[in-house]
């Protein structure tokens, strides 16, 4: 990280300001090499003439702002230009910077990259940090937020610390054995290892709501031919994303669409009807069909009213937990209430008309919301998490079975290792700070 990097932090193309941003030791001699004079006061902004350092060409009239580390997002020295957005303007501020002496054009992620290794995030936080940039959804957004603000990093933390102090009890009745300690400091480690791998069970066990809020509830509408699932589609889309046609077996493939539903990431497919054929073609579209919708999160079937009850379509014997089924086609043969399709209630609609389309919108609402809702607690938001608690949790019940204390004190650094590849933070010196603070040993 000797180089000092820059970048363009605002969107590409016209605007009304862009923002050139840089980082490292020659940030603030950059800055006076374009904008002259002495540096800005630290986080002020400083309205200055930008200018060629060779020339004297004007390149901007523009805010300087100086940002000296450690107090900076990066930790390192700091600088910002804030442009006109123009991208004439941006690229001969750009180019003059690559001239400098010790400067470069930033790598993608570069800024943050530095903000982890001087300790300004943790990896967590980091990963919030993308999640937040790449939110389309308000549910979204406020679970990167919490997951930036350290949500996950307090309760990783916490856990770490016992898991440090529970290595240290180990490591004293190993290596401190005749000295003044307890008889049974290893055992107080076993039982920390117990309750930790309890709670990190606990964790685990959460239903993948943040890993689906964050990437999206996965919904798979299904039925027989020409029932309403692609009007269904364009419903929900508020657009015609699906061709619908009275002609059975229009659609042949899986078309997926992604909706903000409520604030809540959503992404629909409509299959092809579901049917025993001898065309390969569609025989192909109903494999599919059966294959999304054993994948979904949850599956919504759309029967027609004008051949209810009938025999129930092909693949749809056995449903899966979370669905929803709707009776399409009321206004055309209207089924007296209350439906149910094995066990499950039915929502009479007509998709056509609209009429019972809000109520059937609303029951598939709340239960992507149910699936995704994190209700402020954080969650596990990656699969690089749940396999780093998962190797964690299999480390601290073995720590509790194992007899021999070596082997007790092995689970326990395995699990502050796969505890540590999620916030990055776990190192052997803190192991070392417990031992000599709180036993005094060699005093």
């Amino acid at each position: 990280m000797t180089d000092t990097i820059f970048a363009l932090s605002s969107g590409r193309g016209r605007a009304g300001v862009a923002v050139l941003r840089l980082s490292g030791p020659r940030a603030g001699a950059a800055l006076l090499a374009i904008a002259g004079g002495t540096l800005p006061e630290p986080r002020f902004a400083a309205f200055r003439r930008l200018r060629h350092p060779k020339t004297d060409e004007t390149l901007d009239r523009a805010l300087a702002l100086w940002f000296p580390g450690p107090r900076s997002e990066t930790g390192e020295d700091m600088a910002e230009f804030h442009l006109h957005g123009g991208p004439a303007v941006v690229a001969g501020v750009a180019d003059v910077l690559a001239g400098l002496e010790g400067l470069r054009p930033a790598e993608p992620g570069e800024f943050t990259r530095r903000a982890f290794l001087n300790g300004k995030l943790d990896l967590t936080a980091v990963e919030g940090l993308a999640d937040l940039v790449a939110a389309e959804t308000a549910a979204q957004r406020r679970q990167a937020i919490r997951q930036m603000d350290g949500a996950l990093l307090r309760l990783y933390e916490d856990w770490r610390a016992r898991l440090v102090k529970a290595m240290a009890l180990v490591e004293v009745g190993i290596d401190f054995s005749e000295e003044e300690v307890p008889a049974d400091v290893a055992e107080g480690g076993r039982r920390v290892a117990a309750d930790l791998a309890r709670e990190i069970r606990r964790h685990l066990d959460d239903g993948h709501r943040g890993q689906r809020l964050r990437s999206g509830v996965q919904v798979a509408i299904v039925g027989p031919p020409n029932a309403g699932k692609s009007t269904l589609l364009n419903r929900l889309a508020e657009r015609d994303a699906a061709i619908v046609s009275p002609i059975a077996g229009t659609t042949r493939d899986v078309i997926d669409i992604d909706l903000d539903l409520d604030g809540f990431p959503v992404r629909i497919a409509d299959t092809a009807g579901l049917r025993d054929t001898t065309d390969p073609v569609e025989a192909e579209g109903v494999r599919r069909a059966r294959g999304r919708a054993d994948q979904a999160d949850l599956v919504v079937l759309v029967l027609d009213a004008t051949t209810w009850p009938g025999a129930e379509p092909a693949g749809i014997r056995t449903l899966p937990a979370e669905v929803i089924v709707l009776l399409n086609k009321n206004d055309l043969r209207p089924v007296p209430g209350p439906l149910a399709f094995q066990g499950r209630p039915v929502l009479p609609v007509s998709l056509v008309t609209g009429d019972g389309f809000a109520a059937a919108r609303a029951a598939i609402a709340d239960r992507v919301r149910a699936l995704s809702d994190t209700a402020g607690s954080p969650v596990l938001t990656r699969a690089r998490h749940r396999a780093a608690l998962g190797t964690a949790a299999d480390a601290l019940e073995r720590a509790g079975a194992v007899p021999a204390v070596e082997l007790l004190a092995e689970d326990l650094r395995l699990a502050a290792r796969s505890l540590g590849r999620i916030t990055g933070r776990v190192e052997v010196d803190d192991v070392l700070d417990v031992v000599f603070r709180e036993f005094c040993i060699g005093k």
